[in-house]
């Protein structure tokens, strides 16, 4: 019969160099037939390299797939476990921002008061004096008061003394005061401190730049006004000589009325 060659090796499908079936040697020859002559090419070659490594895998290339989707699947626990904690440092975030809603403080009558109780509310916060020239804002802040409260206006009027000793008086005394001389029914707090080393924690937040940038800083005098949106953040400040029914003011609580109901 005649002699019959066989082509360089070449490569299989799944990446291994296949020799011709037979019994090899040492040499890379394979015992035939006499009759069958065969003339095989030496090829050196190295085994298998891992793509993502630099020590051979010798010929053992599915541990080598198998090692890169280890790889892949602890990287995707790591991207994971990151996006959780993103997700996690927004919630503290959100959960951490303030809101007047955080405060309590006492009623003029001594009861324990949280704001949050006005949720859903557009507030009006005024620090209120008995002895001040700006006192007489009291009747519009009850006209003001009477025209929006039930569309979701409160106004809380807060006393305090910080400001020439105006508000000398005693919670009742102030109590007596501002309904017999202006009928006031809106909210009264208990007198506090809205300056100082002493300052009321509420007024703390109201006046830190840090937290309020646009309307921070220190109260002035009696009857600075914070305009309060219904989700509990201060959204505008107006100093004392700014009346309660200005058009400027009555503009900006109609703006947070509006944007409550959307």
């Amino acid at each position: 019969m005649p002699a019959r060659g066989y082509s360089a090796l070449g490569d299989s499908n799944d990446g291994k160099r296949k020799m011709p079936s037979g019994v090899y040697t040492s040499s890379g020859m394979r015992s035939m037939p006499e009759s069958r002559a065969v003339i095989f090419l030496a090829v050196k070659t190295e085994p298998p390299v891992c793509p993502r490594g630099n020590a051979p895998i010798a010929g053992d290339l599915p541990k080598c797939w198998n090692r890169r989707k280890t790889n892949r699947e602890a990287l995707g626990k790591k991207m994971r476990k990151l996006l959780l904690i993103l997700l996690l440092c927004g919630t503290v975030a959100v959960a951490g921002e303030k809101s007047i809603y955080d405060f309590t403080m006492n009623s003029i009558d001594g009861e324990s008061t949280s704001l949050s109780k006005y949720q859903g509310k557009v507030v009006l916060l005024v620090n209120v004096a008995s002895r001040c020239g700006f006192t007489p804002q009291y009747t519009a802040l009850e006209k003001v008061y009477e025209k929006y409260k039930d569309r979701g206006l409160v106004i809380v009027g807060i006393p305090a003394n910080n400001f020439g000793g105006q508000e000398p008086g005693s919670n009742q005394e102030i109590k007596t005061f501002c309904s017999s001389k202006y009928n006031v029914t809106f909210p009264m707090m208990s007198k506090v401190s809205v300056k100082g080393e002493d300052q009321t924690p509420l007024y703390r937040f109201l006046t830190d730049k840090a937290a309020n940038p646009q309307i921070g800083g220190e109260i002035q005098w009696n009857f600075t006004k914070f305009l309060i949106s219904a989700n509990g953040h201060p959204v505008a400040r107006f100093e004392p000589d700014v009346t309660p029914d200005s058009q400027q003011l009555m503009a900006a609580i109609e703006k947070e009325i509006a944007a409550a109901k959307k």
